[in-house]
């Protein structure tokens, strides 16, 4: 069905810059970001996906389906990154499993983008309170993997967090204290306030995503091996886990709305896994989590399987069920 969709996803800038990043290191370039720059480029990132998300929620009309839409929008990426945590931990150390975790309970942008194209094909046009849902979701997602970190974290060199301690922690985290913030000041200004700083928090932002990944790229490269030693489980896990959340959420969505594209981009946002804000929040957070695992699950396996398999299929079953 989808071939010519594929095919030009797969010319996508952003993810083509990521593979040069990784051929950089295969081929042994000094082709490098600057640790500096980075860590701009990841700030801007969230704080741009937070603005634009509060702008879509300020002109929303909240009726009682938007409301249980958002709810639940909100507890599935709480409850996904607890149970891929615990599947993750499985196989793998503490940190990686925390970072996938969230990267799976968050979600996707470039994967909600192709489904609005998508939709957009069959003459459908999705609400646009579902644009900041797409932001809220990061928050909890990210707040969940850095809790089970903390929690789970063994090392008695440093002092032990408690929970309640760490839950603030993850609140007053930079990268979640963005977020949030940028939302709450995007829903509080003006469309004309907005307007002003459009050509920083919109026109340049596809931009600065395919230098963030360039940089992932980079830093995946380096560490790629790692996913390779994993065998068949990090590969298994970001094909079943993506097909199931997305399936479930498509099949349990009908309890809040009956709305088509609404449950549709409910299932692709429950699906899909963050390569944007969970790599930037890690990267200035918990270091010690490896991209060069997590980033090729989510951008190099799990994108390309919803593309191609989880698009028609969690459409098929909004419609079905």
């Amino acid at each position: 069905m989808d071939l010519t969709l594929l095919v030009e996803n797969l010319r996508n800038p952003a993810l083509l810059f990521y593979l040069l990043g990784i051929a950089a290191v295969y081929l042994k370039s000094d082709l490098e970001i600057p640790a500096n720059s980075s860590k701009f480029i990841s700030i801007y990132l969230l704080f741009s996906i937070g603005f634009k998300g509060g702008q879509e929620l300020s002109t929303e009309v909240f009726t009682q389906e938007v409301w249980l839409t958002i709810g639940m929008g909100i507890l599935v990426s709480a409850l996904i990154p607890i149970y891929c945590f615990f599947i993750a931990r499985r196989k793998l150390n503490l940190f990686d499993s925390g970072a996938i975790a969230a990267a799976y309970g968050s979600i996707s942008a470039v994967t909600f983008i192709t489904a609005i194209s998508y939709l957009e094909l069959l003459d459908m046009h999705p609400k646009g309170f579902m644009v900041a849902l797409m932001a809220i979701m990061e928050v909890p997602a990210i707040i969940a993997g850095l809790l089970l970190i903390s929690i789970f974290n063994k090392d008695t060199t440093g002092p032990r967090i408690k929970k309640r301690v760490a839950l603030r922690h993850s609140i007053t985290n930079g990268s979640v204290f963005l977020i949030l913030g940028s939302l709450l000041i995007g829903y509080l200004a003006t469309a004309e306030q907005a307007k002003g700083i459009e050509p920083f928090t919109t026109d340049i932002f596809k931009g600065f995503l395919a230098v963030f990944l360039l940089d992932m790229g980079i830093s995946s490269g380096r560490k790629l091996n790692y996913f390779f030693k994993g065998g068949l489980f990090p590969l298994l896990f970001a094909i079943a886990i993506p097909l199931f959340n997305g399936s479930v959420v498509a099949w349990l969505s009908g309890l809040v709305s009956d709305d088509i594209s609404s449950r549709f981009l409910l299932a692709i946002l429950a699906a899909s896994a963050s390569y944007i804000a969970v790599p930037a929040a890690m990267k200035l957070t918990v270091p010690q989590a490896n991209p060069g695992l997590f980033l090729p699950m989510a951008l190099g396996i799990t994108f390309p399987v919803n593309v191609t398999i989880g698009i028609p299929l969690y459409m098929y079953l909004v419609q079905s069920l």
